[in-house]
């Protein structure tokens, strides 16, 4: 790659390319400018979906265990500088060490991963008049819009499927977080033809402009479910095909069976990983009442026992907030959770001098309806819930638009699989979190989203099933 810290450029049609327009990217762990990087204007945009658009009918007839091959070095290019994308990942996104060990990690496996796997033909009959066969073909260009948490890991969630499928994509990351992304795009720009893998960083108005190309078959997004009512609407104007993951209110149930200070010890991660700032982190804990005080309290004692800081000091286990924007957002629902009155066992408010920096913050049974329950925090606030009745807590962990994840939590794990069958969420954890697999479905439930990532059908997602029926006797 070029030098980590400047010379970023779009790829457009193997070709590294600037634009006039810059963005200004941010540490957030110091507020200093790290560097600018190119916005991707509209005619960046009609040239990248031109060149994929060109690209698409050779890439589609690219044999699939070439089209593979090409994804596993991709995977193979990230590994090799995994120590750049780390120290990129931790300055522009603000997460520690071991967060972004985990992230890089995880590219690198998803691209291997997913390079293995192919939809086979169905043979839905073969008799002695016709024979009947459903193949998985290709959509065309893809655009692909990433967010800002884990922006090289979301990346290839997209990238990897979406190529070995044999379609051609347009990605734009974040422009909170695109140096990483368009770094891959370097590397990509060396492992596959000329229009098959294009990025633009860009702002909103890129996006917006991505999700109503005319010549773009399908959207793949990743972040707020408000955005992702406004890409459905613009799709929607030639039926784009559409996978959508978008917010959490995550559940977690705790019965009262457990050891409480192991409870405690893996739902503060189940909440806190990433600072919070994860679709499917635990975002409402709803402790029984018979160990309610004792995991509350063995809570409070962990996280004391947890440093937060800047990602690239050595000992930090949890970063900023990623962005003023949500930091100011956090804030102001702190603001609302202190007005409430309720007791704020630890943290509640934003630590003063550089950096978007907020305390992990426990809310000690705060009302139903209050907006640090009812409310996607993305970021450390987490409230903490009595229950006594399973009746009960089953309803209120499904009263909410969302349906992404959730998580039980008990010694008897028939008990617990009897709660997660009923609770309304795409993937429910049992006493574990944040298990993902490239073999793994992962979608959302209600307003947490449409559509699959990962697994033979997210990997369909990328593809248009195509019968055809041949008449064996002649005419």
């Amino acid at each position: 790659m070029t030098d980590l810290f400047s010379d970023y450029r779009l790829t457009i049609d193997g070709a590294l390319v600037d634009a006039g327009k810059r963005i200004e990217v941010i540490n957030p762990a110091t507020e200093d400018l790290i560097c600018t990087v190119p916005s991707a204007g509209f005619e960046q945009l009609n040239e990248a979906v031109a060149a994929a658009k060109r690209a698409y009918p050779a890439w589609r007839a690219t044999p699939l265990a070439e089209r593979q091959r090409m994804v596993a070095a991709l995977g193979d290019a990230i590994e090799v500088h995994a120590e750049d994308f780390m120290r990129l990942l931790t300055m522009e996104q603000g997460k520690a060490r071991a967060g972004a060990e985990w992230e890089i990690g995880g590219s690198v496996a998803w691209c291997r991963a997913i390079a293995e796997q192919s939809l086979e033909p169905e043979l839905v009959e073969d008799g002695p008049e016709r024979r009947v066969e459903t193949l998985r073909v290709p959509l065309g260009v893809v655009g692909a819009i990433t967010p800002w948490n884990f922006p090289l890991l979301l990346a290839i969630w997209k990238i990897a499927p979406a190529l070995v499928t044999g379609n051609t994509m347009v990605l734009k990351p974040s422009p909170y977080t695109p140096l990483c992304t368009l770094k891959l795009g370097e590397l990509a720009r060396e492992i596959f033809p000329k229009g098959v893998l294009n990025i633009l960083s860009g702002d909103d108005a890129l996006g917006a402009a991505i999700t109503s190309h005319p010549d773009i078959a399908k959207i793949s997004f990743t972040g707020s479910t408000a955005t992702g009512r406004k890409i459905m609407a613009s799709a929607a104007g030639d039926l784009k095909r559409i996978t959508l993951e978008l917010g959490g209110n995550d559940p977690a149930i705790v019965l009262p069976d457990v050891d409480p200070k192991q409870a405690a010890k893996d739902i503060f991660w189940a909440a806190f990983q990433n600072s919070a700032q994860f679709c499917v982190a635990a975002k409402r804990v709803y402790i029984h009442n018979d160990v309610y005080d004792e995991v509350r309290d063995a809570l409070v004692e962990y996280s004391s026992t947890v440093k937060i800081g800047d990602g690239a000091q050595q000992g930090t286990d949890l970063g900023p907030i990623q962005n003023r924007m949500q930091y100011e957002k956090v804030k102001d629902l702190l603001a609302d959770t202190a007005a409430l009155g309720v007791s704020v066992l630890t943290g509640g408010a934003a630590s003063k001098g550089p950096g978007y920096f907020i305390p992990v913050t426990l809310v000690d049974n705060p009302p139903d309806d209050s907006r640090v329950v009812r409310e996607e925090a993305f970021g450390p606030v987490l409230p903490l819930l009595r229950f006594s009745d399973i009746d009960d807590v089953v309803r209120r962990a499904n009263g909410t638009e969302y349906g992404l994840a959730a998580s039980v939590w008990s010694a008897d794990t028939e008990k617990a699989r009897a709660i997660a069958a009923r609770i309304e969420a795409g993937t429910v954890w049992i006493n574990e979190v944040h298990i993902f697999g490239p073999h793994i479905a992962f979608g959302g439930h209600k307003q947490s989203g449409m559509g699959v990532e990962n697994a033979l059908e997210g990997l369909a997602e990328y593809t248009n099933p195509q019968t055809i029926i041949t008449k064996k006797v002649a005419v």
